[in-house]
Order: structure tokens, then C-alpha cells, then sequence
């Protein structure tokens, strides 16, 4: 679960979408939150960051 992602700024179920594509998991964007199925936690903050979101913004759970 990736929380931290304002839904007001960014398109959430575009993100998803990309993530999911780059991921090759199944996943969604819903109440602020981005979902993908599967442990993609070692990798995901650094494709964040490289989408452009903010270090700081990011939580995984």
C-alpha cells in the first residue's frame, strides 16, 4: 500500500496504472491510496522518486 500521494495532484489511477505495468502485478488506486499486489517495497520508492514525487511524501506499508 503507498499512501502519501496527494489525490488532488496527482492522477492516483494513472500512477497505478504505470506501476502496475512496470511491476507486472495487479493493483488499484483508490481513497488516496495506490494498492499493488505482491512485495514491491525495496524497489518502489526509487520509481516514485523517479516519477517525481518527493522523497518525503512517500510511505509504504
Amino acid at each position: 500500500m503507498i499512501e502519501g500521494l496527494d489525490p488532488k495532484l496527482n492522477n492516483l489511477e494513472g500512477v497505478a496504472k504505470e506501476l502496475k505495468n512496470k511491476y507486472a502485478c495487479g493493483g488499484t488506486a483508490k481513497d488516496g491510496y495506490i494498492f499493488l499486489q505482491g512485495d514491491h517495497r525495496d524497489t518502489i520508492s526509487e520509481t516514485l522518486i523517479n516519477l517525481g514525487f518527493s522523497e518525503s511524501s512517500i510511505e509504504l506499508h
